[in-house]
Parts: structure tokens; C-alpha cells; sequence
């Protein structure tokens, strides 16, 4: 080989060691460019998932606020009011559960809602009575809605049932009025029967 031969050899050797260097840097580089995206991805996953974690215990500490009464308004219900005042003083001083029953027996012609005037007598305690049955299914309706309302309470018991007359609208050719009523019904729980019929002692002169 001669002389220029062997410095192109030389050349070439060199060259291939320094693309192996190049390649090898480059390589080094790359992974740790990767190794570095993903600690970041990690702690960006990290991140919000403490942040729930953080959500989910303050979720935990509010506590359920107990509803100590519920109560129900229905406007202008087409019924008759006189059977209305007498069936709020029928469920008056009962539980919804047992409200709900006695106007089912009121339904099944049972038990007859106590009223008073001209009415004919009926059987058991009562001396007179009727099975109003369109009142008693509103009020039916009613007493299903107050449960719903009234579900975290314990042992609700009814403390107001008022009915009052509505707005009346005439008739055809205004010659009848049409009736209407407003019935309101509150709940309270059992436990604090008490403190609601606590009256105050007049004070003596």
C-alpha cells in the first residue's frame, strides 16, 4: 500500500469513530429528554388527584342538615271546603302513615270523616258523618307528596291542616260559582311535640 492509500484508510476509520460518537450522544440525549417528559407527565397526573382526594374528604365532613319540619300548599283544588275543614281536623294530631290509612278506610266506606250539622248518623264513636271521596283522594295526593318532604324527619307527626276557600270562578252564563280551596298541612317531628305545646303561663296580677 502506499503512502496515500493508507492516509485515506486512516481518514475513514476516524470518520466512522466519530459518526459512532455522534450517534451514541445523540441517543443519550433523546432518552433523556423521554425520562424527563415523563416526570413531568407524572407529576401533572399526580396533581389532580390530590386535588379530588382533597374535594372528596371536604365532601366528607359536610355534615346532612336534619329537617326538624316539612309541609305542603296546594291552591285552588276543586273541592268542597266544608269537607275540607272537616277532614283537616280528621288527620290533625296523626302520623302521615296513619293519616293516609284512615283515608283509605274512608275510600272503602270504613270509617266516615265526622262532621257536623243535618248529616246522617254512622257507625262506631262517631255520631254523625260522610265518605267524602273526591276530598279524600286530593288529600290522598297530598299526604304522598308530604312524606317525600318529610323523609328525614323521624316519626312525623301532623301538627297543622288548614283549608281555607279559594278563588271561585263563575260558571257557564255566571250563574254558578265553581268551588275552589287552599290547603296547607305541617309536619313536625315527634320528639318536639312537647316544646310546641308548652304555652306560656299568664302572669297573675
Amino acid at each position: 500500500m502506499t503512502k496515500d492509500e493508507t492516509t485515506k484508510a486512516i481518514e475513514r476509520t476516524g470518520n466512522k469513530v466519530i459518526k459512532e460518537k455522534i450517534k451514541s450522544q445523540v441517543l443519550e440525549d433523546k432518552r433523556e429528554g423521554v425520562s424527563e417528559i415523563k416526570e413531568s407527565n407524572d407529576k401533572e397526573l399526580e396533581g389532580p388527584g390530590q386535588e379530588n382526594k382533597t374535594k372528596s374528604e371536604e365532601k366528607k365532613v359536610v355534615k346532612e342538615i336534619k329537617k326538624e319540619e316539612a309541609f305542603v300548599r296546594a291552591y285552588n283544588i276543586p273541592i268542597s271546603t266544608k269537607h275540607s275543614s272537616a277532614i283537616s281536623k280528621f288527620i290533625k294530631g296523626k302520623t302521615i302513615e296513619r293519616a293516609r290509612k284512615d283515608l283509605e278506610d274512608v275510600i272503602k266506606f270504613k270509617k266516615a270523616v265526622p262532621m257536623k250539622g243535618e248529616i246522617p248518623h254512622r257507625r262506631g264513636k262517631i255520631m254523625s258523618g260522610r265518605f267524602p271521596q273526591k276530598a279524600v283522594k286530593n288529600f290522598l295526593v297530598l299526604l304522598k307528596s308530604l312524606e317525600g318532604n318529610a323523609a328525614n324527619i323521624n316519626v312525623p307527626v301532623i301538627v297543622e291542616s288548614i283549608a281555607n276557600i279559594g278563588e271561585r270562578p263563575y260558571g257557564k252564563f255566571g250563574r254558578v260559582r265553581k268551588k275552589r280551596t287552599h290547603i296547607y298541612i305541617k309536619v313536625v317531628e315527634k320528639s318536639k311535640l312537647k316544646e310546641i305545646n308548652k304555652k306560656p303561663k299568664r302572669k297573675s296580677k
